[in-house]
C-alpha cells in the first residue's frame, strides 16, 4: 500500500472535535443488527437545552466524575427514555472533553470509577487526549455545514455489510467515523481536499470508491473496508490504521473507540449521540445542527451571537 493516506489532513486534524463530510444522497435502508438502544431513523434531534448551548457540567472534579458515572450507567441502562439518553450522551462527551484537557483530575475521578466501567473509562480519557494532541487551536471556525449524520441503523447496517465483504470489524470502522466526520455531521471539505464521512483524498477515493459517491455513507464505508484490508488489517490492525492517517495518536485513538465498541457494542449509541464541538482559543464550541458557513468565520463573531 502507498503512503498516500485516505485522510491527509482530515476534517479531525482541523476540528478536533466529531463531525462530517455532507452526505448529499440519501443512502438506502440497510438491514443489519442494531445495537441495544440505538437510536433509529427518527432519533435526530441533538440538543436537550436551546440550540447552541453546551451540557453544563459540575465545577468541582469529583461531581463531574459521579456525574459521568450516572450517565455512563443511564446509557447501559434499557429503561432510560429517549430524552434522558440524549442528555446523558451529551453530558458524557462533554465530560470526557473536560476530563482529557485536565490531567491533575485523574486522581480525583479514577477512583470513583466502578471496576465494571474503568476500561471504558480509561480508552474514552485516552483516545480525547490522543485526538487532543494531533492539532493547534484555532481562532477561527471552519468552512463546514452541520447535518444530521444517516440513521444508526442504517450505519451499523453498513460497517456489518463492510465487515463480512472486507474482514474489518465493524467497530473500527464505525471508530474511524466517529473520529474523522462524527458519522457524517459536517459537510465540507478537509484543508488537505478530504472528503466524504470517511474523509477520502481524491487519488485514494479513485482506486477505492469503485466509482461510487464519496459522500454517500454507504459507499464510502465499503471504501473504508477495501482500503484497510488491502493495508494488511487482518495481521496488524495498527499498521493499517496508520496507513489511513499517518499519526500514532490517531491509530491509538480510534482503536481506544473500536475497543469500546467491541466490549459494549450498545456504547455505539452513546457515541452517535454526540455532538459536534470545535477546540478554538476561547476554549469548546459546540456547532449545532443547523450550522452553516461558507467560510472561515472568527470565533469572537459567532460566540457573539451564539453564547455557549
Amino acid at each position: 500500500m502507498s503512503r498516500n493516506r485516505v485522510a491527509a489532513t482530515s476534517v479531525l486534524l482541523t476540528a478536533i472535535g466529531f463531525g462530517a463530510i455532507g452526505c448529499g444522497h440519501s443512502a438506502p435502508q440497510a438491514t443489519g443488527p442494531t445495537a441495544p438502544g440505538a437510536p433509529s431513523t427518527a432519533a435526530v434531534t441533538k440538543m436537550d437545552a436551546p440550540v447552541g448551548a453546551q451540557p453544563q457540567l459540575a465545577a468541582d472534579p469529583a461531581q463531574i466524575g459521579a456525574d459521568l458515572v450516572a450517565d455512563e450507567q443511564a446509557l447501559r441502562d434499557p429503561a432510560t427514555p429517549e430524552v434522558a439518553l440524549i442528555a446523558a450522551a451529551r453530558r458524557q462527551q462533554a465530560a470526557y472533553r473536560a476530563i482529557g484537557r485536565h490531567p491533575e483530575w485523574d486522581p480525583i475521578i479514577r477512583p470513583l470509577v466502578p471496576e465494571s466501567l474503568i476500561a471504558t473509562y480509561d480508552r474514552n480519557v485516552d483516545a480525547r487526549r490522543q485526538l487532543t494532541a494531533m492539532s493547534p487551536v484555532r481562532d477561527t471556525l471552519p468552512a463546514w455545514r452541520i447535518v444530521p449524520p444517516a440513521a444508526a441503523d442504517q450505519l451499523l447496517g453498513y460497517y456489518r455489510e463492510a465487515e463480512a465483504a472486507t474482514g474489518v470489524g465493524w467497530n473500527y470502522l464505525a471508530a474511524i467515523n466517529l473520529v474523522e466526520t462524527r458519522f457524517g455531521s459536517i459537510a465540507g471539505v478537509s484543508t488537505a481536499g478530504a472528503q466524504g464521512p470517511m474523509q477520502f483524498m481524491p487519488d485514494t477515493w479513485a482506486a477505492y470508491g469503485k466509482g461510487g459517491d464519496v459522500t454517500a455513507p454507504r459507499e464510502a464505508i465499503m471504501a473504508a473496508g477495501r482500503y484497510l484490508a488491502e493495508s494488511g488489517f487482518a495481521n496488524d490492525p495498527g499498521r493499517a490504521i496508520f496507513a489511513y492517517n499517518h499519526a500514532n495518536e490517531y491509530v491509538r485513538a480510534v482503536s481506544d473507540y473500536a475497543a469500546i465498541m467491541a466490549d459494549d457494542p450498545g456504547s455505539f449509541a452513546g457515541y452517535y449521540r454526540w455532538d459536534v464541538y470545535y477546540y478554538t482559543t476561547a476554549g469548546d464550541v459546540l456547532l449545532p445542527i443547523g450550522y452553516d458557513e461558507p467560510v472561515r468565520i472568527p470565533v469572537a463573531d459567532y460566540l457573539a451571537t451564539h453564547p455557549q
